[in-house]
């Protein structure tokens, strides 16, 4: 069994990127953000073009970062898929940076993240941002920074946690899913199978019955949320 968790808006309370944007980048970003709901444009270029615009040098980034509130039942969920030996892997279409210093600071930075990677040049002094896509997919139909889809393993029993639309392609393919939020209109519209949540207590309360066997049956039978 191997564990498969967005970031933004599932791990973290808000999303982590539109929380450092509204901070630190020229206002400019949100026109940007609109273009990608419109569908004018994909998610990768949308956040290039919207990373470039942060203001701030490298340690008044890592100051607004200390304001991310995590789900608190978080570390505990972590722990509990160590103590189980299930792999658990942040799999984002968010900024590896960001997810990092968040990681850390909750004691959680051994964490696996997939998810685009940032650059800083001249950080202290008139720093620019720079965000690469190496998880990138060209055939991605939503052209998204990261293709979750690519990301996940597919000899694994796969177990998938998330809250939004950069989740709606990869909820296809995992053999249970977690859905809350945007995810869960999606996944009932879709006759997606899939277990409703709402904090990562809920997933390990779901999950402690399937564990001592790691059964595959035990997890075949994922039940469609309440409308």
């Amino acid at each position: 069994m191997h564990v498969y968790c967005d970031f933004d808006g599932t791990i973290s309370v808000e999303d982590a990127t539109d929380f450092v944007l509204s901070n630190l980048a020229d206002p400019a970003w949100e026109a940007i953000e609109q273009e990608w709901l419109d569908g004018e444009i994909g998610s990768a270029e949308c956040m290039r073009r919207q990373v470039a615009l942060i203001r701030a040098k490298q340690h008044e980034l890592d100051d607004v970062l200390e304001d991310v509130v995590i789900d608190p039942t978080f570390p505990a969920f972590a722990d509990f898929c160590s103590r189980h030996a299930m792999p658990l892997t942040i799999v984002s279409d968010g900024v590896d940076y960001f997810i990092k210093q968040i990681l850390v600071r909750s004691n959680l930075g051994h964490i696996p993240v997939i998810a685009n990677k940032l650059t800083i040049v001249n950080p202290e002094g008139k720093p620019s941002y720079h965000l690469a896509s190496p998880h990138s997919d060209p055939d991605c139909l939503s052209a998204a920074g990261v293709c979750k889809c690519r990301s996940l393993t597919p000899r694994d029993l796969r177990v998938y946690v998330g809250d939004g639309r950069s989740d709606f392609c990869v909820s296809h393919q995992p053999e249970l899913v977690f859905a809350k939020g945007e995810l869960a209109d999606y996944c009932f519209a879709e006759d997606i199978p899939f277990i409703a949540y709402e904090t990562f207590a809920d997933l390990t309360h779901s999950l402690k019955s399937a564990v001592p066997g790691l059964s595959t049956n035990a997890l075949s039978t994922p039940r469609h949320a309440a409308a």
